[in-house]
């Protein structure tokens, strides 16, 4: 098979350029993309601990505990022990860390949005549906 022809490195270099668009948007607040996945994971589950965390935002228990002592470090995110477990940390947005993300939100929904706007409806759920089948193919290897 000629390089070419190959679906993997399309799909890598459009992964490749949205992860630089995010990246260009997320900046002025002052996040990476990693971070910024983090706060939209905890603004929409406020208390998750960092395993949940690293289950949504498809990375390792490893990384998102890096991730999470550098967005407390920046005084973006508190973290808590949990009543009941007390060696699980619940993870929630301060109000500076909601701030900065939203700030940082607006500009990345600006990208999705820019990139969605290059599809009709039925373009972007054949999309999804084609990349859905790329994954599902690929997890059961």
């Amino acid at each position: 098979m000629r390089s070419g022809d190959r679906i993997g490195g399309a799909i890598k270099r459009a992964e490749q350029d949205l992860m630089a668009a995010k990246s260009a948007a997320v900046r002025p607040a002052g996040l990476t993309v990693p971070q910024y996945s983090a706060l939209l994971a905890l603004s929409e589950n406020p208390g998750a601990p960092a395993a949940t965390l690293a289950r949504l935002c498809l990375t390792t228990p490893q990384t998102m505990t890096t991730i999470l002592q550098n967005l407390v470090a920046l005084g973006l995110v508190e973290r808590t022990p949990n009543q009941w477990q007390s060696n699980v940390l619940e993870n929630r947005l301060t109000e500076t860390g909601q701030a900065r993300f939203h700030e940082a939100d607006r500009a990345a929904v600006a990208v999705e949005q820019k990139l969605a706007d290059a599809f009709s409806d039925e373009e972007r759920a054949q999309l999804r549906a084609l990349l859905q089948r790329c994954s599902d193919v690929l997890s059961q290897s």
